[in-house]
């Protein structure tokens, strides 16, 4: 492969179609069903894969046959068939589900509306994921117009990752003779350390999410009367975090949910921390001036992808401020996410949550801890020669940089199911999350140039693949 004229392509077939294409998706309020239930009747997930159909459709790749394949009922995937010069499979996945629209947007922006900015294109999905399809295909046109063979490639675009991809398994197992024993997986749905080279994710945490209520009345009372007599909801919620959170520095207190990390994950964040400094925890939108962590950048990345953690990311029964009287408020629920080491079983992880927050209840009250899912983490097999090498070979043509391996403190529920299911596959998971991209956040961008060189990158591997 010639990187030059790689380059070129690649660039070129961004500037001209993918851009504007990606511009017009941001536009499709297409949220995943765990977020807007009517989907279907919304038909703005429809709008979205016929657009991504139609422009794949358009692209000259030899053999190349494009549908949606659909299930009652279910979200409907993209697929993708690419013939190749061997019979040896790669897996190119993506997902075009969106999550919602969040408060805190500037106001010269907003989550359906496509904007171009110092290099950055903001709006809803577009890097997470809707590149996806474009960088897959655009990397395997880069060979094609070479002439540079590459094995047959199988591109699956989902449209339920942000709710879990519950709807995945069952596409898998309808297309499970079609997509055939993948050895080498590109995922391009994970996060970039920085800007500056080519980063593959080696972990995944999973999620736990539940939600803890806690009833003391069956109606709100003047807090008058009954404070001092009837406990406060919110401050034996408070009680019950305790057994599992320690407040003053937010470890876990369940031995449940800790593994052993293994030391090839420890070395990696090392020298992921030495390239990053303190971009580590720079790279987040503080309300402070000068965040200063009590923390090494080292710890602070262990944290993020090996330990878990809980974030509280939803209440009930707490009225609007405007609305907020005098009144010893009934219940109280809270919507408990926790981030769970990679190795760790969800599951056993949720048995373990519930046990703690149920037994034992306070004085006076009703406790209930309800567990809404349970997703897997993930741990990369080791890298084999080929790759780690074509990672480098790539970043430094594309980037002028070597490439980095870093653990990732998010979910990618396809990824557990892959990896239980081709457990001989090679996998690279990559994408156009850095810093202050914030995805699930206000003012989500897409890096432009790094996902022209990164789509230059996979085209690398797909090579390399191909001669290993």
């Amino acid at each position: 492969m010639d990187n030059k004229k790689t380059a070129e392509f690649v660039n070129d077939l961004w500037d001209s179609s993918i851009i504007p294409e990606i511009s017009e998706y941001i536009k499709i309020p297409n949220k995943s069903p765990g977020f807007d239930p009517d989907w279907e009747k919304h038909g703005h997930m429809e709008t979205a894969v016929q657009m991504l159909e139609a422009w794949s459709k358009e692209q000259p790749i030899k053999d190349m046959t494009v549908e949606i394949v659909r299930i009652d009922g279910r979200t409907p995937i993209l697929f993708i068939d690419i013939p190749g010069a061997s019979d040896d499979v790669v897996l190119l996945y993506g997902h075009y589900d969106k999550q919602p629209e969040f408060s805190g947007w500037d106001d010269d922006l907003d989550p359906w509306t496509p904007v171009i900015k110092d290099g950055k294109l903001y709006g809803r999905g577009g890097a997470d994921d809707g590149y996806a399809t474009f960088g897959s295909l655009t990397a395997i046109r880069a060979l094609q117009e070479q002439g540079v063979p590459h094995a047959h490639c199988v591109v699956i675009i989902e449209g339920c990752e942000e709710s879990g991809s519950f709807d995945l398994p069952y596409y898998i197992d309808l297309l499970e003779d079609r997509i055939g024993s993948p050895s080498l997986v590109v995922c391009l749905d994970a996060e970039c350390g920085n800007y500056d080279q080519l980063w593959c994710t080696t972990s995944l945490r999973g999620n736990l999410t539940g939600q803890l209520r806690v009833d003391v009345l069956t109606e709100g009372v003047h807090s008058g009367t009954a404070s001092g007599v009837v406990p406060s909801s919110f401050r034996v919620l408070r009680k019950l975090l305790s057994r599992i959170e320690n407040e003053d520095d937010g470890q876990i207190l369940l031995d449940g949910l800790h593994v052993d990390i293994p030391e090839q994950r420890i070395d990696q964040a090392r020298a992921a921390a030495d390239t990053l400094g303190t971009g580590a925890f720079e790279k987040f939108p503080w309300a402070v001036d000068a965040p200063a962590p009590g923390e090494s950048n080292y710890e602070l990345l262990l944290n993020n992808t090996w330990r878990p953690t809980l974030s509280i990311t939803g209440a009930d029964g707490l009225p609007a401020l405007v609305d907020a009287g005098n009144v010893l408020l009934p219940f109280n629920t809270l919507k408990l996410s926790f981030r769970l080491p990679p190795t760790c079983d969800a599951d056993v992880a949720a048995d373990v949550v519930k046990k703690a927050l149920d037994a034992d209840p306070p004085p006076l009250c009703k406790v209930e801890f309800e567990v809404e899912s349970t997703m897997a983490g993930w741990n990369a097999p080791p890298v084999a020669d080929w790759l780690e090498a074509s990672m480098h070979k790539g970043s430094e043509a594309f980037f002028g940089k070597p490439s980095m391996y870093m653990g990732t403190g998010g979910t990618i529920p396809f990824m557990g199911m892959l990896g239980e299911k081709f457990p001989e596959a090679q996998f690279l998971i990559t994408g156009l999350l850095g810093p202050k991209s914030n995805a699930h956040g206000p003012n989500e961008f897409l890096h432009i140039e790094t996902g022209k060189r990164l789509t230059s990158c996979v085209a690398q591997v797909l090579e390399d693949h191909y001669n290993r």
